[in-house]
């Protein structure tokens, strides 16, 4: 393959396309216009393993404000009974609903489990199962020219490496069920996208086309994969089956550069970058390779979009020479900058809940990873080590 083009379109992938020179950028605001009911919790007595993963959960499920107010809105108390825990939740005096749970295993699944069930019955829009189950993978450097793939929980803890290979590891993507991961890996002749199935943890091939395989994306049903390719020395975007063999289906053509692919909810059209006007813009393109249109976004080279379940393009783009994180809906047309926090914002990813967002923020001497609630703007911390972290990805489905 001609080493130019490799590198350029390798810097397009990696980097967000910063070379390219800016287009004028519109005025934006950041719109906080949600606010969460205040809980109050103050444990299990008794219990203060459990006490303490409970209160990590309900703090970071981000459907809730803890709060040290016992007259909150909410009231979750606890108890125990033999070897059960019993919460009770109430809200203005009213009950708002009970769970018994028995104490066997690890206290911060029993946790996760719990949470689980106070929002999903309080929450209506949260239309997922299993939210504080969910994975966060990523991308962690731990040497020049080394990267492997992570996996971690929606606080930032267990923490798990999936890859172990002396290369580079990058674009991780979830399979729907949440039990497999793939990404893509460097090698001499180019990239190939492997999968990785977690547990029992084993690993196969899923393209390895002479020259670029990479930013795979797994369909909603889990039957095919977007990736982009460069078997003619164009860098171009793909649809087939997600396993070996099949065919090929090559959705656009030509001398521009394509990145970044993510599929729609249902599963019939697909958002991926592309250069062809001179800058990274987000495009949109049926499966059939029909029906190509650009997305109108907020700021300059827009880049690493992301598709919720309810139809809402998260992607990065610069506003006034720093990329910071913006939301188009497309039900509504509406654009939105759901942070203006100091730093670079980059690869942000949809939570399962269509609310809250993790991306990577560098602040000039390293990386690390960020979720920020599109609703309030708040954000948080959710992992920080001494290694640059990248390209993370949230499961759309929790551990079974």
């Amino acid at each position: 393959m001609n080493k130019v083009l490799f590198l350029a379109a390798t810097v397009f992938l990696a980097a967000g396309a910063a070379v390219f020179a800016a287009s004028p950028e519109p005025i934006v605001i950041t719109k906080n216009v949600r606010t969460n009911p205040e809980l109050y919790f103050a444990g299990i007595p008794g219990d203060p393993e459990f006490s303490k993963e409970m209160t990590t959960f309900l703090g970071v499920c981000g459907w809730f404000d803890l709060s040290r107010n016992p007259k909150a809105e909410y009231i979750l108390t606890g108890t125990l009974s033999g070897n059960r825990a019993i919460f009770t939740l109430t809200t203005g005096g009213a009950p708002a609903g009970s769970w018994g749970v028995t104490l066997s295993g690890s206290r911060r699944r029993l946790a996760q489990q719990t949470v689980d069930a106070i929002i999903q019955k309080n929450f209506k829009e949260l239309k997922v199962k299993g939210f504080c189950s969910t994975k966060i993978a990523f991308c962690a450097q731990t040497a020049s020219g080394v990267k492997n793939i992570y996996t971690c929980d929606i606080d930032g803890g267990d923490i798990q490496q999936i890859t172990n290979y002396n290369a580079l590891c990058v674009e991780p993507c979830w399979f729907p069920d949440g039990n497999s991961i793939g990404y893509s890996k460097y090698n001499r002749a180019g990239m190939d996208v492997i999968q990785t199935m977690l547990n029992p943890k084993r690993s196969r091939v899923l393209t390895s086309f002479r020259g670029i395989n990479s930013g795979a994306a797994i369909s909603p049903d889990g039957r095919n994969l977007a990736v982009i390719l460069s078997p003619d020395h164009k860098v171009d975007l793909y649809v087939m089956p997600a396993g070996r063999g099949g065919v090929r289906r090559r959705l656009t053509s030509g001398i521009s550069v394509e990145a970044s692919p993510c599929w729609s909810p249902d599963g019939r059209e697909i958002a991926f970058v592309s250069d062809e006007t001179g800058v990274p813009k987000i495009n949109i393109i049926s499966i059939d390779g029909r029906n190509r249109r650009v997305l109108k976004a907020l700021g300059s080279d827009a880049v690493t979009p992301d598709w919720s379940s309810d139809n809402k393009i998260v992607y990065a783009t610069r506003i006034q020479g720093v990329y910071t994180i913006a939301v188009y809906d497309l039900k509504t047309g509406e654009n939105t900058r759901i942070t203006d926090e100091p730093g670079v914002w980059e690869s942000p990813a949809w939570a399962a809940d269509n609310r809250q967002v993790v991306c990577k923020r560098s602040d000039g001497r390293r990386s690390a990873l960020y979720v920020i609630d599109s609703w309030t703007g708040r954000v948080r911390l959710l992992v920080s080590t001494p290694y640059n972290l990248s390209m993370p990805v949230w499961s759309r489905a929790g551990r079974r």
